[in-house]
């Protein structure tokens, strides 16, 4: 069963919106330029500056076949898939209103 564990905040200043989420989340288990993590209870918040939009990440066991299962109900590619850790993959597709879905998997 698909479920989503992590979020992605796009956000303009990073240092700004590390300050504010290290408040109310504490210290974040990941601190780079490009991407500052913090683990809540399993769920993943993360900042992400330069990003197009804040995007929720539903892990699935299969990207590509979930992908294209999407891409076959209507919905149109963004973000192609790249490979994020050693084991793992994420892209993000839309909705027809231009909505971000994103997809982690292996």
């Amino acid at each position: 069963m698909p479920a989503i564990r992590s979020l992605v905040v796009s956000v303009s200043d990073l240092d700004a919106a590390k300050a504010v989420y290290t408040a109310l989340l504490g210290q974040p288990h990941t601190d780079e330029s490009y991407y500052v993590g913090y683990n809540v209870d399993g769920f993943e918040v993360a900042l992400a500056p330069g990003q197009a939009s804040s995007v929720a990440f539903v892990d699935v066991d299969d990207l590509d076949g979930a992908r294209e299962t999407l891409l076959a109900a209507g919905a149109t590619e963004r973000d192609a898939p790249r490979k994020v850790a050693p084991e793992a993959r994420v892209c993000v597709l839309t909705d027809a209103d231009g909505n971000p879905i994103g997809l982690r998997g292996k």
